[in-house]
């Protein structure tokens, strides 16, 4: 959905989206702004448009110059600070807006950009507290239409073809940082006792990582599993979506992380969580009622939370449904836009 020129003039919003790879921020960003395109005249600028929001080019961002009312550029990583930080500089009339999900000290690079914007969003009280100045605390929301409890698991997981009756997965590129050996190894201990289960890892293996893969696949077949332990490799969203709904139970097992969107997601279709510590895990997981939080990187731990869900599925089905209720009330794509929204307000 291409802006049309004579409405390039009447935009209110950019939103940038200044990476090739598809990536967490790209997802959090691609599921928000539909939902602010309703209630501002939007643009995405760059790969990955979602449907629901027109799409800008160069030429008719250039075309913005010296426009004389304000135009907000919402940036989610250093590229586009920098590119927001210079157009503003060279006469276009934009205000600054950043979000910030990262849990750790920024480079001075990233300090002095921050300090460049006009207003600042953090995801999480942590995140903020590594922004030194003032921010705007708004938890990422998931969209409870699309992430949403299938009308029967058990059908969902059937259309699957794997062995058993559950599954339990790990969504998120295949690596060290999203903690994919811990579940791995956990499940490696836990499936030969739980023949109703198997596990699923959903998420992409970049060409540098493929060593750490290989090393997965090798310790899944050499516990007898690898008809029971499935890796995906990358998937269309909407293939995601329906991995989500086939889940009884998500392990969360990243050993760092900015939000961590898929907490919500998972929660979201009712799946049982359990997660490490990382991220906006305390924030969203109450720990015995919507969930179970481990330490990061602690297979033993993983273990022994996974285990009763494993043990009994009516259970995990109970969590779930909390869970979703949870997301509901606190976690919602309509709470985060319209708390964006006042953000963008207070600066035009």
């Amino acid at each position: 959905m291409p802006i049309e020129n004579n409405s390039a003039d009447h935009l209110q919003l950019i939103v940038p989206n200044l990476h090739r790879r598809y990536s967490g921020v790209t997802a959090t960003n691609r599921m928000v702004a539909p939902k602010l395109a309703q209630l501002f005249r939007a643009a995405w600028l760059g790969p990955d448009a979602p449907e629901g929001i027109a799409r800008i080019g160069i030429a008719d961002l250039l075309k913005l110059w010296r426009r004389r009312s304000p135009l907000i550029w919402h940036a989610r990583r250093n590229n586009e600070m920098i590119v927001g930080v210079l157009l503003q500089s060279l006469g276009w009339p934009l205000k600054l807006v950043f979000t910030s999900a990262a849990q750790r000290h920024h480079t001075w690079i990233t300090r002095w950009l921050i300090s460049r914007m006009d207003a600042i969003i953090a995801t999480s009280d942590i995140s903020a507290s590594f922004l030194k100045r003032e921010a705007t605390v708004i938890p990422h929301g998931v969209d409870t239409d699309l992430y949403a409890p299938p009308a029967d698991r058990a059908a969902a997981f059937a259309e699957a073809g794997l062995p058993g009756r559950h599954a339990i997965g790990c969504f998120g590129r295949v690596r060290a940082q999203k903690g994919s050996d811990v579940f791995v190894d956990a499940m490696c201990r836990l499936l030969p006792r739980y023949p109703d289960f198997t596990a699923v890892l959903v998420g992409a293996i970049t060409p540098e990582q493929s060593v750490f893969a290989n090393d997965l696949k090798k310790r899944i077949e050499a516990a007898g599993l690898g008809s029971r332990i499935v890796i995906t490799g990358e998937l269309p969203i909407e293939e995601v979506q329906r991995w989500y709904q086939r889940l009884t139970i998500y392990a969360f097992t990243s050993r760092n992380e900015g939000f961590g969107l898929t907490l919500i997601e998972a929660m979201a279709v009712g799946a049982a969580l359990v997660a490490s510590r990382a991220g906006a895990a305390e924030l969203v997981v109450e720990d015995g009622v919507t969930g179970a939080l481990t330490p990061p990187g602690d297979v033993d731990a993983l273990v022994a939370a996974l285990e009763p869900l494993m043990r009994d599925p009516a259970s995990a089905a109970a969590i779930g449904e909390r869970a979703r209720a949870r997301v509901l009330a606190k976690f919602s794509l309509d709470s985060e836009a319209n708390a964006i929204a006042e953000v963008y307000r207070a600066l035009v």
